[in-house]
């Protein structure tokens, strides 16, 4: 929940030695530079050779999303550090085309996911796909809709299959990004809010959410990245612009393409 902006920002890190490059990596790198077009390409091409894996659409979805929130400016530096840009009740109005892609694959990735495991309910891949699916659809809720409720429940929804998933492969590293983020981003909350979170069964506990971030930064797949950068983020809440501007620096680096690294070290400056 409200991270897809920084999802945007991420670069994909190098492959750990034990996995194996897939169509889908390569959409994942396309997506974190921003080549949104070149991703569907990919995970088109993926689906017809796996037309039953719900990651397809479920990635597919990510990308159609992620559009949007690169054209309605979601993007912007100062999204995710100053809280008051998520108190606006104001909708934001997305490409209708766009957004019943996004919807349209949301569903399907629904479907498949939900067709493996009634086959196998310790489906790992669905499982995973599941959690990414109900994560965009809290993502999209929150940040465009405003329709905060739901977005929170679609949250903790994600946060259940993840354990789910990781109860079953404690290996599988991006799962604990969906725990990561739930707490971290729920920490951030004026105390009397997050009492009522944790009384609706959300998770708030900002140093285990950072533990968790830190599992998906060292040994993550498709979202490493993601979580590194959810790391960067932590640094300058907590003022520690030294250890931000280096981890930035380092996925600038390592994916120069991608500009929006650029423009946030500009900003700390």
């Amino acid at each position: 929940m409200l991270c897809s902006r920084l999802f945007l920002l991420a670069v994909s890190a190098p492959l750990l030695p034990a996995q194996q490059p897939t169509p889908l990596d390569r959409a994942y790198r396309q997506m974190y530079n921003l080549d949104f077009n070149g991703a569907h390409k990919t995970i088109a091409e993926y689906a017809k050779v796996a037309p039953d894996d719900p990651l397809g659409p479920a990635s597919d979805a990510a990308a159609y999303l992620f559009t949007e929130f690169d054209r309605l400016h979601i993007l912007q530096g100062e999204f995710f550090t100053h809280d008051e840009n998520f108190r606006t009740q104001q909708k934001l109005s997305p490409d209708p085309k766009t957004i019943a892609a996004f919807q349209s694959q949301i569903a399907q990735a629904e479907s498949l996911a939900e067709k493996a495991l009634g086959k196998n309910g310790n489906d790992t891949n669905a499982l995973f796909a599941k959690a990414l699916a109900l994560g965009l659809r809290s993502d999209y809720e929150g940040l465009v809709e405003k329709k905060y409720m739901s977005s929170l429940a679609n949250t903790k929804a994600g946060r259940f299959t993840a354990e789910k998933l990781l109860s079953i492969d404690p290996n599988y590293h991006d799962a604990w990004l969906a725990i990561g983020v739930e707490n971290y981003m729920l920490s951030l909350k004026p105390m009397a809010v997050r009492w009522l979170l944790r009384m609706a069964g959300n998770q708030t506990d900002r140093v285990a959410g950072v533990e968790k971030l830190k599992i998906t930064a060292e040994k993550g797949r498709y979202l490493r990245p993601f979580a590194r950068l959810l790391i960067a983020v932590a640094a300058l809440r907590e003022r520690d612009i030294p250890r931000a501007k280096q981890l930035l620096k380092e996925l600038r680096d390592e994916f120069p393409g991608n500009h929006l690294y650029a423009s946030e070290l500009a900003r700390l400056k």
